[in-house]
């Protein structure tokens, strides 16, 4: 009988797809069946630094990457408005001055962001790691915070639409970056000891109530969880119209506390662990 089939060179063999190793096929990591593969590398990458680095407790901060320190704040304001000037019928223009005049009335708390996270790290004496999201505006104000006096500064950034890169104040070994937003979320909250809050918008709206869901459903057990702006969080959600409709109850309506300072917020942490 005839073989038609030809004999590979042991090169032609090195060189397929198939013959290379698992761990080392981006290709074949990148296939939706590889997706649970992809989720517990994830899971397990920033276990193995923060395991390491015996970083077991934190403190997380979140709030709105858009909020910049008041300067910066003060500039796009007058931007806005000078370009409102040279057409003052533009309904885009004068969104756009109207956000970042929002924005201005935002920028005291990235001060508050890292006034707290020095808090943290001096008067909890380095017993928390400062966690936040790694991104830009009040995300890097906690990690300034940090950074600046000497604790341990970890982002969890996620993978955007339109990329956003880490904060420069994350300290070595510690910026991660996700593709799920569950397993950041995950290991936002595995180390938590407390959430704090500051004004953001639909991410972190995302991320507080996952957190207090997690802890009404007994997922997570009870850690403070701080809201930072009375101004801010009075307007925009309201805890005693939910319980007045039933939806929870007068207790879980009281589960957040709010305060303006971060010697507020820290005052919270600090009689909720004892610590003097």
């Amino acid at each position: 009988m005839k073989k038609n089939a030809k004999k590979q060179t042991v090169a032609s063999i090195e060189h397929e797809s198939s013959y290379i190793r698992a761990y080392e096929d981006i290709d074949l990591l990148n296939r939706p069946v590889m997706r649970p593969v992809r989720i517990e590398l994830e899971v397990l990458k920033p276990e193995l630094y923060l395991q390491a680095l015996n970083i077991t407790q934190s403190v997380v901060c979140f709030g709105s990457a858009r909020v910049q320190p008041e300067k910066e704040a003060k500039a796009k304001v007058a931007q806005a408005k000078k370009n409102l000037a040279k057409n003052p019928k533009s309904k885009a223009l004068q969104e756009r001055l109207s956000e970042a005049e929002g924005l201005l009335s935002l920028s005291k708390y990235y001060e508050v962001g890292r006034e707290l996270a020095k808090l943290v790290v001096k008067k909890g004496k380095n017993r928390f790691a400062v966690v936040t999201g790694g991104g830009p505006g009040l995300m890097e104000a906690a990690n300034r915070g940090a950074f600046e006096n000497g604790g341990k500064s970890v982002g969890f950034n996620v993978t955007l639409p339109h990329e956003q890169h880490p904060n420069p104040y994350i300290s070595k070994n510690l910026a991660f970056l996700f593709h799920y937003f569950a397993i950041r979320k995950l290991h936002l909250v595995m180390r938590s000891r407390a959430f704090v809050v500051l004004p953001g918008g639909y991410g972190t709206f995302d991320e507080l109530f996952e957190i207090l869901t997690l802890i009404k459903t007994g997922k997570k057990e009870e850690i403070p969880v701080i809201l930072v702006g009375r101004e801010f969080w009075s307007s925009v959600v309201n805890f005693k119209a939910l319980a007045s409709y039933g939806v929870i109850d007068n207790d879980e309506a009281r589960t957040c506390h709010i305060v303006d300072t971060a010697q507020e917020a820290w005052d919270i942490i600090a009689k909720f662990y004892k610590i003097k």
